[in-house]
């Protein structure tokens, strides 16, 4: 028996249909306010509660060999909610695992990811690692560079600013941040086959797609790929922080977060071919895949749905 946490995201949603389609026996932790939101047919066995409901926690671990823990608040949470989500979660979790002799945990963390981060985000990846790396359970942390796909929260969310502004595109600093994007079926194949992997088996994988990209040259792709041309005018990062306060405080949701802009403050790459030594994939580039997906694509309804839709509720 596998649990998913995080099941209903953006990752978790892929990984339990591929897991699924292997005919693995799946069970999902899944807080109640998003039953309503199931994407599968015939969904797996599902816990009702949170990584912060010590009792549902209980339920979910039991007879479990395997936990792929995706649960986080990357793309929408506060610090607060970063370290209630992502730490705190995680460390009930553990608690939960080791009590019922789970084999193993299976991780998802971020390229750059450390303790001493400056940058929030990337500070309770790390956190979590760490309190993972000692849990005493056999772990597998899959350090993954940004991940794209027809329904992501970031690529999209370029394409929803480009929109959103038929003129100008503001470039966080002049966009020479290094990026290492992976497509998301390429990145839930290394997760799945990580499950039959000894060798991944306590270890700390750093995975990317094929190719490393400037963030102005993933700008400049999607702008080529979606037909919308945009000046792009150069910002101080930090004015862009303050300006994502400003949108927040006016909109339910801003494009742009204080975590989507963290991504951006440094570069972060894993080694080329790292996902080919370690999982057989041979990923595919950005472009290409973006050609399948967003080519004629609209997104002004999308990014009017986004807009005005409430925060997500914290677990």
């Amino acid at each position: 028996m596998i649990l998913v946490t995080g099941a209903t995201g953006f990752i978790g949603r892929h990984v339990v249909s591929r897991l699924l389609a292997d005919g693995r026996a799946v069970r999902l932790l899944i807080p109640q306010h998003k039953l309503h939101d199931l994407p599968w047919e015939n969904p797996p066995e599902i816990v009702v509660g949170d990584v912060l409901d010590e009792e549902a926690l209980f339920h979910a671990v039991t007879g479990v060999h395997v936990i792929i823990h995706l649960e986080n608040a990357q793309w929408w949470g506060r610090p607060r909610d970063l370290e209630r989500i992502e730490l705190a979660g995680t460390q009930n979790l553990i608690t939960a695992a080791r009590a019922a002799r789970v084999g193993r945990i299976v991780l998802l963390s971020h390229l750059g990811a450390a303790p001493a981060a400056a940058y929030p985000l990337m500070r309770y990846k790390g956190m979590v690692e760490e309190a993972v790396r000692t849990s005493g359970l056999a772990y597998t942390i899959l350090r993954s560079g940004l991940a794209f796909g027809e329904d992501d929260a970031f690529v999209n969310h370029l394409a929803m600013q480009l929109r959103a502004n038929p003129f100008i595109f503001l470039m966080p600093g002049r966009g020479e941040v290094v990026i290492h994007p992976i497509y998301i079926d390429d990145l839930v194949m290394a997760i799945c086959r990580s499950l039959e992997s000894p060798d991944s088996v306590d270890q700390t994988i750093e995975i990317g797609g094929p190719e490393y990209m400037t963030l102005d040259d993933m700008v400049r792709t999607v702008m080529r790929v979606s037909g919308m041309k945009r000046l792009i005018v150069p910002v101080p990062p930090y004015v862009l922080r303050w300006l994502t306060t400003v949108w927040s405080s006016i909109l339910p949701r801003s494009l742009i977060t204080s975590q989507w802009l963290d991504i951006l403050a440094t570069n972060r790459t894993a080694r080329l071919g790292s996902i080919f030594d370690h999982f057989g994939i041979r990923p595919r580039r950005f472009e290409d895949t973006l050609l399948t997906y967003m080519r004629g694509r609209s997104y002004f309804l999308p990014m009017v749905r986004y807009t005005v839709r409430r925060r997500p509720r914290a677990v």
